[in-house]
């Protein structure tokens, strides 16, 4: 059920830049798993600043391109501690496996085919 519109998705991902810019703070992360969440949040910061939906501010990428990049990230965040070796840090794990489920919820629930302009 494609129930999220690009605008509130927007609102969503800058909502995802701030969480990756405070997690290591708020939650703790150190090392590996703190300099990926902020480079995690400056890469969404990007990607959402030129994606073609209502709050994009460049409107480069198209908003089904900026969904499938979503989908990979979500799958690629649950992966990550096992792949980066840090899954014995039980927070960043849990970290990184809830944004990535949490993102992918997003992207299962978002209507990407919908005008850029519509919204």
């Amino acid at each position: 059920m494609k129930i999220l519109n690009p605008k509130i998705h927007g609102i969503l991902d800058y909502a995802v830049v701030v969480a990756f810019a405070v997690a290591p703070s708020v939650v703790g992360l150190a090392g590996l798993p703190a300099a990926i969440s902020y480079a995690l949040a400056a890469i969404h910061l990007l990607l959402t600043l030129v994606t073609a939906f209502p709050l994009g501010v460049a409107k480069i990428v198209p908003l089904r391109v900026h969904g499938a990049i979503e989908f990979v990230v979500s799958l690629t965040l649950v992966a990550l501690p096992w792949l980066l070796n840090f899954a014995s840090d039980t927070t960043a794990r849990a970290f990184y496996v809830v944004a990535g489920a949490l993102i992918f919820a997003v992207w299962l629930i978002t209507d990407y085919r919908v005008a850029a302009t519509s919204q």
